[in-house]
């Protein structure tokens, strides 16, 4: 017996442990952003508040649970007379290359949910070029039936359009669905969707942060089978 019908990921933080994933890729950027000039760089990592002598992302980040566009007007915001389009394609580019660490081995992971009858979903504040990227790079994006950026036309989270996209597509009802993810963000778009919410720890979140707002409050998404069966 399972707690749900379908299983929908968000993706950084969640699918990919978001310190070895994205906080790497944003030093880089900072770095190319301010053409190596500490001022510059000190400037974006404030706007960003990103740690450049630990090269991490502090909890409080703007970016960590904001949409690409978002990213792309914070960063501008440091760089007087820069364009924030021009910045917006250039995270989306490099983001579609960043190193991944996944949380767990992927693919036997997601096979194993697939085998056990769930319908699978991404759902992410990152575009869908880069979710598809991503995915692709991993081996993983068959395994999905549904995946989605901020730019899909769905709406980002904390809006609940996007999940309630996946639910339709898959023909599960929301109470049926499992949203798992690593902010609030997440959480709060799974509740409005009517769904049950669980929040992992290899975010920026803690479980302080999550359990609010979550069912369960795992360390990763490797202990989702079990809690399913729970």
């Amino acid at each position: 017996m399972s707690r749900a019908d379908a299983i929908l990921f968000d993706k950084d933080g969640t699918l990919f442990d978001f310190h070895a994933t994205w906080s790497t890729w944003a030093g880089e950027v900072i770095r190319e952003l301010a053409g190596g000039d500490a001022a510059a760089m000190a400037r974006i990592a404030e706007a960003a508040h990103y740690d450049l002598g630990a090269g991490r992302f502090l909890p409080t980040s703007p970016i960590v649970a904001g949409t690409n566009r978002e990213a792309a007007e914070c960063l501008a915001a440091a760089l007087p007379g820069s364009d924030v389009d021009e910045i917006e394609t250039h995270l989306m580019l490099t983001a579609a290359e960043a190193p991944l660490a996944p949380a767990v081995p992927l693919v036997p992971y997601l096979d194993g949910l697939r085998g056990r009858g769930l319908r699978l979903g991404v759902v992410t504040n990152d575009t869908e070029y880069g979710a598809r990227a991503h995915l692709g790079a991993s081996g993983v994006l068959e395994r999905f039936d549904f995946v989605a950026g901020f730019d899909s036309g769905h709406g980002a989270k904390p809006v609940p359009g996007p999940l309630l996209a996946f639910a339709r597509a898959v023909s599960v009802m929301p109470a049926q669905v499992v949203m798992v993810g690593d902010s609030t963000h997440d959480l709060i778009a799974g509740r409005a969707a009517g769904m049950a919410c669980v929040g992992v720890l290899t975010g920026t979140a803690t479980e302080a942060d999550l359990a609010p707002f979550a069912d369960a409050v795992l360390p990763d998404i490797g202990h989702l089978p079990g809690w399913l069966r729970a």
